[in-house]
């Protein structure tokens, strides 16, 4: 009999090797072994209620849906079951009426923690800390083990330049070197490095491939339009990144590329994914995705979505049934290679073998263990650390932080006490569980000094909550304003046109401002803002995201200086929303706009707004100030076979210890095809004591000045480039050096 896998089951024990060795068959022959239904069965995805032995499935969702109580009892995967107990109970009714014991494969969408709740992922990427990322995910991977889960649909690598888009909260930003680095340190934190023996880890999915970040007016599921050049060079670089770190897993995106649905688009899928880059791994659809090509104008009915996608070389089916009706009667049609179906499943049994699931169906699902996992200390204790080092101080006017213990606070605004903390995709995070901004400050201050008042609700404010804030304010020394969009105006299906804070915050602001006291906003949102009846309104702006579970600690620990804030932005923050999509990594016009000739007319420019972002990528304050000098350069010719060094020197010319994220861009001045102003091309995190100075240097090569030329060639131009060392991608002075082939 085989037992659910709990803590002891870590290493793969002599048991279980002699039951692998001896029992698990060869999978090409167990593929021979099933019939064509079975095959199919097997490339389709469900929720766990279409497995249920509840009679109302037999009209509910079992008929809505055009499935059977066949496909369902044979189905590959299932996504989205909750706990232990629901996950061993499906898998032990799955076994028992397989004909031939082939396990579920069991999926979800861990996002950013399963029920520890990290802030979200666009908050991760503001650490500016590979560790912290991984470290995250390798939590968010052991509670979603121990849970049964086999499967995350992570990391979401879309390079985002339009904040209206909800679903900026699931990326890391705006720059494709950057979403890189942070696609492969989450694949390793969700796999690491030994995905069939550690029972603490699960396979990561890459999606949403491709460039699902780059939908038209930020629309969720909206059109993609854009040249093959601009995809692989901006859009396509983190997916292959994740790939190359082994993630096991691809989904496709909604959006059309090149007119085509990624479901159904040949060229993206086979092409590209499969030839060119080489991946042998599973591709699943996103969820309905495969239907969707009905509407999108590709496909007339379920049967030719059926066929357009298989021949894509999508593997698995989410939620729609269009492979289980109707491939059958396309392979016995001579419409669809059985050769097709066949590849497919045996991708998903690979998959399926990997995870050790033929030896151990049950991997490491255990409900004992889930009890000592879930929200454990420790994972608290990582939680609040990233949420700190998440922040960031977008401003400080007069040093009104950090807060010292002794002066009275009003806590007002309608996230003073509020649990929607944790963000969209918080998947099984509880709000009750998470520390909210009161109890965290309270704690730290003592609850005589703090006064809350609620001000107003996200949208609303009645007269009432208004008196009640100006009440508590008039107590305070300092007003801690927390306010923001709640997670539900944020994720899938949260874009936005209008992307200030709603107007009863806004006028919350301005009945407070007379009082004349010192004002700190605590902004909780899922994406950049116009900070317009904010930021110059206020005297100092903490950017908190969604911080997850232990939000309300962070928050503390931060405002009162225990942690100094660090936190650096990867999307730029637009002057307003005219100007959207705004990022730092823009080409140059033939008219560019200049400090010399800014009253121009015929210039590129707005007439009743600047050109620049509000606050630019890579922006971040501390509670210290840092200087840098003595930029220089090794050389002023880097040959091809050669490394350039730029060294700069960074000074903490404050009291106070802190972290500075240096930056290093380069711009190519004259290329074949028109180039960024400035690329991201390094980085480093270093920690200064007041006083103390540092040299960072970065290595520059020859292959990091390649970009995609018109030909689609990956390649260099000898010439001269310009490299910039700063705290962000505004500021730093360029220094020149030639690239000589």
């Amino acid at each position: 009999m085989l037992l659910p896998c709990g803590s002891r089951y870590n290493k793969r024990v002599a048991k279980l090797f002699y039951w692998r060795v001896n029992q698990v068959p060869n999978l090409t022959a167990l593929l021979e072994k099933m019939t064509l239904e079975e095959k199919i069965f097997q490339l389709m995805q469900l929720t766990p209620n279409f497995l249920s032995e509840d009679d109302a499935n037999l009209t509910g969702p079992l008929a809505w849906m055009g499935v059977t109580e066949n496909m369902a009892s044979n189905v590959g995967s299932v996504l989205s079951a909750v706990g232990a107990k629901e996950t061993i109970a499906l898998q032990k009714q799955y076994m028992e009426n397989s004909r031939l014991g082939i396990p579920l494969l069991l999926m979800a969408d861990i996002i950013h923690g399963y029920r520890t709740i990290f802030p979200v992922t666009l908050a991760i990427g503001s650490t500016w800390d590979m560790e912290l990322a991984e470290k995250s995910a390798a939590i968010a991977a052991k509670e979603s083990a121990v849970t049964g889960i086999h499967v995350t649909f992570a990391p979401m690598v879309d390079l985002v330049r339009d904040p209206r888009w909800g679903r900026v909260m699931e990326s890391t930003g705006e720059d494709p070197y950057l979403n890189s680095e942070y696609a492969r340190a989450f694949v390793r934190g969700f796999q690491g490095d030994d995905l069939a023996g550690d029972m603490d880890r699960i396979a990561a999915c890459v999606k949403h491939f491709a460039a699902y970040g780059a939908a038209e007016g930020g629309r969720d599921y909206n059109t993609v339009n854009m040249s093959e050049r601009q995809l692989r060079e901006t859009y396509l670089p983190a997916y292959k990144a994740a790939l190359e770190e082994g993630c096991e897993m691809v989904m496709t995106a909604f959006n059309t590329v090149d007119g085509i649905p990624a479901t159904g688009n040949k060229w993206l899928m086979r092409n590209l994914l499969r030839e060119e880059w080489g991946f042998d791994g599973m591709l699943i659809s996103d969820w309905g995705a495969v239907s969707e090509m009905i509407p999108h104008g590709v496909a007339a009915d379920g049967a030719e979505a059926a066929k357009k996608a298989i021949e894509a070389g999508v593997d698995m089916e989410m939620m729609t049934s269009n492979y289980a009706n109707h491939l059958k009667d396309l392979v016995e049609a001579g419409e669809v290679d059985i050769k097709l179906i066949d590849e497919s499943v045996l991708r998903i049994l690979k998959l399926k073998d990997k995870l050790g699931l033929f030896e151990n169906p049950y991997r490491a699902a255990s409900e004992e263990r889930e009890k000592e996992v879930l929200l454990c200390d420790e994972h608290r204790a990582a939680a609040r650390e990233i949420a700190a080092k998440s922040f960031v101080l977008l401003k400080n006017e007069e040093q009104v932080l950090p807060l010292r213990v002794g002066q009275k606070l009003a806590l007002i605004g309608p996230f003073a006490q509020n649990g929607d903390i944790l963000g969209p995709w918080s998947i099984w995070g509880k709000q009750e569980e998470a520390a909210q901004v009161y109890a965290g400050l309270s704690a730290r201050a003592g609850e005589d000094a703090v006064i809350v008042a609620r001000g107003c609700d996200i949208e609303f404010a009645t007269e009432e909550q208004l008196q009640e804030a100006i009440a508590a304010a008039k107590q305070s020394d300092v007003i801690v304003l927390a306010l923001g969009e709640s997670s539900e105006m944020s994720g899938e299906a949260g874009s936005r046109g209008d992307i200030r804070l709603p107007q009863a915050q806004l006028d919350l602001i301005q009945k407070l401002k007379p009082l004349g006291k010192p004002m700190v906003v605590v902004l909780f949102n899922g994406r950049p803002l116009d900070l317009h009846g904010v930021l110059e309104e206020t005297d100092g702006l903490l950017e908190v995201w969604f911080p997850g579970t232990e939000g309300g600690h962070a928050i503390a620990d931060v405002l009162f200086g225990d942690v100094n804030p660090s936190g650096r932005l990867t999307m730029s923050f637009p002057y307003s929303v005219g100007q959207v999509p705004v990022y730092y990594n823009n080409y140059n016009t033939g008219r560019p706009l200049t400090p010399q000739n800014a009253n121009e007319r015929y210039v590129s420019k707005y007439l009743d707004m600047p050109n620049a972002p509000l606050l630019p990528f890579g922006y971040g304050l501390s509670y210290t100030t840092f200087s840098y000098s003595d930029a220089s350069l090794s050389t002023a010719v880097l040959n091809a076979e050669d490394t350039l060094q730029v060294s700069v020197n960074v000074t903490n010319t404050g009291a106070t210890v802190g972290e500075e994220v240096v930056q290093l861009y380069v711009r190519d001045v004259a290329g074949e095809v028109v180039r960024p102003l400035k690329e991201l091309k390094g980085f480093r995190k270093i920690k200064l004591q007041p006083g103390e100075t540092k040299t960072v240097t970065f290595d520059i090569t020859e292959e990091q000045l390649r970009y995609y030329h018109a030909d689609l060639q990956h390649k260099s131009d000898a010439g001269e480039f310009h490299v910039f060392a700063g705290p962000n991608s505004r500021d730093g002075e360029p220094q020149a050096f030639r690239l000589q082939k």
